[in-house]
């Protein structure tokens, strides 16, 4: 897709919509000479070439890649007329193009047709309305969330007053259910917190047996899939290698998150929040003396915390799914890709002499480290962020992250490592973007390189 040709689609649209209108002559107030503007423009250019490749596929560090040209042209065209999703007279084209989108992003996820969502401007904030609902459904309970889920989880907690609890994480990264069931039994626990594909491996919890331990103790299950929720195509499309059954149990879970921003081509800030029951919307509710009259239908802004939202969000994300369905050969071909990334990219680097798995990926995030016999914990996190620093000012550059893990958890994995004490660096790449599918040998061939 020509981002050119659609950006200028994009801005011709809304100058033939603006026409319909009496012409304007603009306020002196806001009248820039185009001297200045290119000056300014030029000088901005200057400054946004510091920056990395986040569009090439040598860029494989942190969770970051550009909109699909479609978003981005319709973010631009909403962008121009700047609706406001927070009420339904702020932008009603792009209301109801959020509506549309949520359902579809409800229905990948197969969660009943009476469900409560809508977009929000991260993953954190949708995480913040689903804890916060947490709160209000079982006050003056703890919220329970593995060591290795997203920080953030820890430090909303204490910013909704709710006590945080941490829950050990098993030798793959993922919630460790028997530690969970002690606490259970322990603890009043109200709400568990699953993670669909933790942020620093990838790991995906075991929603599914969770299930079983919310009959019996109570619970409620609200799973953070802000990374990894798009996967949930491929979970119910039976594709191999991607674990179903955790993704299939998302459908029966209180609450759920998923960060169009990351896999669902979209520009920050979009993430995504949905409630099971619909109920749980009176815990919104407030009075605003000049808003919510120009229809009596529900407005946006009364079931979020958030207030001004750029309908520009919507409009991406909704022109975006209809090129891109959320189906195994729509959005689902493009994760099947970064999947088979990840595992041609483990493959190819446990076949190497000097680097080794950390541990096996379960999406697309492959974690690694240098190896050469008898290195100790001391020695993998030495030699890991030396790579990293030789990766990235290389001539042929890797870009790539670093993640830091205990040493219990190193020799959790690979018991023949005298791991010591204290946190270990390894490298963590992050196979977000289907070209990365054809340029793993590349990658791999760059770092055998560097690490020999």
């Amino acid at each position: 897709m020509d981002l050119d040709a659609a950006s200028l689609q994009a801005v011709e649209t809304v100058r033939r919509w603006e026409a319909g209108w009496p012409a304007l002559t603009p306020h002196p107030s806001v009248t820039v000479t185009p001297e200045r503007a290119q000056q300014v423009l030029e000088e901005l250019g200057r400054r946004l070439e510091d920056n990395y490749p986040f569009f090439h596929p040598s860029y494989a560090g942190q969770m970051l890649k550009p909109p699909h040209p479609a978003a981005a042209a319709a973010y631009l065209m909403a962008m121009l007329i700047n609706p406001n999703n927070h009420a339904l007279d702020g932008g009603p084209a792009t209301a109801a193009l959020e509506r549309e989108a949520v359902a579809a992003i409800a229905a990948m996820f197969h969660y009943p047709a009476d469900f409560l969502g809508h977009l929000t401007s991260s993953g954190t904030i949708a995480n913040l309305e689903a804890l916060f609902v947490a709160r209000e459904l079982r006050p003056g309970v703890a919220v329970a969330f593995s060591e290795e889920a997203h920080y953030t989880h820890e430090r909303m907690c204490r910013l909704l007053g709710v006590r945080g609890v941490r829950v050990p994480a098993d030798s793959r990264g993922r919630m460790d259910l028997d530690a969970l069931e002690h606490l259970l039994r322990t603890d009043t626990i109200g709400t568990v917190v699953l993670t669909a594909g933790t942020t620093a491996l990838g790991a995906v919890d075991p929603i599914d047996e969770a299930l079983a331990l919310r009959e019996r103790y109570g619970v409620r299950l609200h799973v953070d899939a802000a990374y990894g929720g798009f996967y949930s195509i491929l979970g119910w499309a039976g594709s191999e290698g991607v674990p179903a059954a955790p993704f299939r149990a998302i459908a029966e879970c209180d609450s759920v998150v998923v960060d169009p921003h990351k896999h669902g081509l979209q520009p920050y800030g979009c993430g995504c929040v949905l409630f099971r029951d619909p109920s749980v919307g009176r815990f919104y509710v407030h009075d605003s003396p000049y808003t919510y009259f120009t229809s009596s239908e529900l407005h946006l802004g009364e079931i979020s915390l958030e207030c001004s939202r750029a309908g520009a969000a919507a409009a991406a994300l909704w022109t975006t799914l209809q090129l891109f369905p959320l189906t195994s050969d729509g959005l689902g071909a493009i994760l099947g890709a970064c999947r088979r990334a990840a595992l041609s990219f483990a493959g190819l680097i446990g076949e190497s002499e000097h680097l080794r798995v950390y541990q096996e990926p379960e999406l697309d995030i492959v974690s690694y480290f240098p190896w050469r016999e008898g290195m100790t914990g001391v020695d993998v996190d030495a030699a890991s962020q030396s790579l990293f620093e030789r990766a990235m000012a290389a001539e042929d550059p890797v870009y790539l992250s670093v993640a830091r893990v205990t040493a219990e958890s190193l020799r959790r994995r690979h018991p023949d490592i005298e791991a010591g004490d204290g946190a270990v660096r390894i490298l963590r790449s992050v196979l977000m973007k289907p070209q990365h599918e054809d340029f793993v040998e590349v990658l791999h061939q760059r770092l055998v390189r560097l690490a020999g």
